[in-house]
Order: structure tokens, then sequence, then C-alpha cells
């Protein structure tokens, strides 16, 4: 099933698509790039970062990276742009843009 719906397109036949173009196999958010969905962007200001992580665990797309007890840069390939994290970071290393 999964290799049928990474080669939807627009000549497929309707019967090729499950149900809403619900994807049952696990593991899969890696493979559809969703980032291209925001309308607003978060921008990561480093100097103003306190590494506290709290915007990591309400990040409902996991798209802040961490690595060695560091955050990284946004995963833009897969954020959606909701802004929690923005809310819960209490630095303003966080801001929404139109970028």
């Amino acid at each position: 099933m999964r290799d049928s719906m990474m080669n939807i397109n627009e000549q497929s036949k309707w019967y090729e698509l499950t149900p809403g173009a619900e994807i049952y196999e696990p593991a899969t958010s890696r493979e559809v790039k969703t980032g291209e969905w925001r309308v607003l962007t978060p921008v990561f200001h480093n100097d103003q970062c306190k590494q506290c992580l709290l915007c990591v665990p309400f990040c409902p797309d996991v798209s802040i990276p961490v690595e060695d007890g560091v955050r990284l840069e946004t995963d833009l390939d897969h954020c959606k742009g909701c802004g929690i994290c923005v809310k819960v970071c209490s630095f303003g290393a966080i801001t929404m843009e139109e970028v």
C-alpha cells in the first residue's frame, strides 16, 4: 500500500486511493513533507535560546530536533507553523514570520 500511496498523481484512478486518502502504514510522516502548508514560519533565534528545551515536547509535528542536549534549527520540511513553540518559549527565542 505504501508504494501505491507514494505514486499517486493526477493520473491515478479513484480505486487506487484509500478512503479519504488515509495512510494505513506506520512511520510514513517523514515521507510526506507537510511544511509547505505553513502560512507563518517559526524563526529560531539561537542567541536568545537558554536550551530549556520546553518547546520540544510541545511541538505536535516533532519538528524541533535536539542533538547532544542542544536544540537545533526547526525542521521546516514538516513544521506546519502552528506557533505553539512561540507560546511556550519564555525567552523570545522563537518568533513567527512570513518567510
